[in-house]
């Protein structure tokens, strides 16, 4: 595999193109999309003889840790105001789209897409991210409204809209669209997207559970743990959401050894589930309360 240092500069060099992106964004991505990569590299390599697709590919990891680092950076375009609303509102357009963004600044939008476009082992892959990418985007805009507003959320529509600011769709998407793993077939199983919505709640509970400390430092009101503090502040809440996780967790191994999706889908799941201890805890920017800079 690319050796890290010059993944990571290969990622910088890309994002220098996006008004706001930061070392961070860069850094987290290749962390986070090394340990994707280990985690089902040796179920790419045995599809690979069908895919012609090497997971050893440079060009192909490069331009998978370049889609990390852009979710990244929406992350944070919407939660730090990294950019003005109206440039935002242009690239996410410009994303959703697959088109350039209109305005001087993104040019590292239109290359990603464009890349995206010409490596797309399917090209029902790169229509899904695209639509995924909307959805993203759309979930992100409203945890923003939402918390800027004077009616808080129930438990059960933060959910449902954290299914989506999660973004494990379009992860998913991006491996399926680079390493040909199906995805766009597999979606008209009624199992698999029952897997995609479990396995993306297991991700948003994993987060919010990890990074309470910080967002609660930081004033983020945009968090499981929060928001049921806010509406019952005598709520065991750590215990309750450890609790839905485990009961999410059993209903998607069910699920998985029910159906036997073929590989790399049992290892990549298994990957996204144990993300809680596998990176979270090695972060160093993000989502520790103890981080430099946090």
């Amino acid at each position: 595999m690319i050796q890290t240092e010059r993944a990571l500069q290969q990622v910088l060099q890309w994002g220098r193109s996006l008004t706001g992106f930061a070392d961070e964004h860069a850094v987290e991505a290749v962390r986070g999309g090394q340990y994707i990569l280990q985690s089902i590299h040796l179920s790419l390599r045995e599809i690979s003889a069908r895919t012609g697709r090497d997971p050893q590919d440079e060009t192909l990891i490069v331009a998978f840790y370049r889609e990390l680092a852009l979710l990244f950076w929406l992350d944070d375009c919407n939660d730090l105001g990294l950019i003005a609303p109206g440039q935002l509102a242009a690239v996410e357009q410009a994303l959703g789209q697959g088109a350039p963004c209109a305005l001087p600044g993104f040019e590292g939008c239109a290359v990603l897409r464009a890349s995206l476009a010409a490596l797309a082992y399917d090209c029902r892959d790169y229509a899904q991210l695209l639509d995924d990418t909307r959805c993203y985007c759309a979930a992100l805009r409203a945890e923003h409204a939402q918390a800027a507003g004077a009616e808080r959320w129930s438990y059960t529509e933060y959910l449902h809209n954290g299914i989506d600011s999660i973004a494990y769709a379009n992860v998913l998407c991006c491996l399926s669209l680079l390493w040909g793993l199906d995805m766009a077939t597999l979606r008209a199983r009624p199992a698999f997207r029952q897997v995609l919505r479990l396995i993306s709640a297991i991700g948003r509970l994993q987060n919010d559970l990890h990074g309470r400390d910080k967002d609660r430092s930081a004033g983020e009101a945009y968090n499981a743990a929060i928001l049921l503090l806010q509406r019952y502040p005598a709520m065991p809440v750590v215990e309750f959401l450890n609790d839905e996780l485990a009961g999410l967790t059993r209903v998607l191994d069910r699920v998985m050894a029910k159906e036997r999706f073929p590989a790399p889908w049992g290892a990549l799941i298994e990957a996204m589930a144990a993300i809680r201890a596998q990176y979270y805890q090695t972060s160093t920017s993000r989502y520790r309360v103890d981080a430099a800079g946090g």
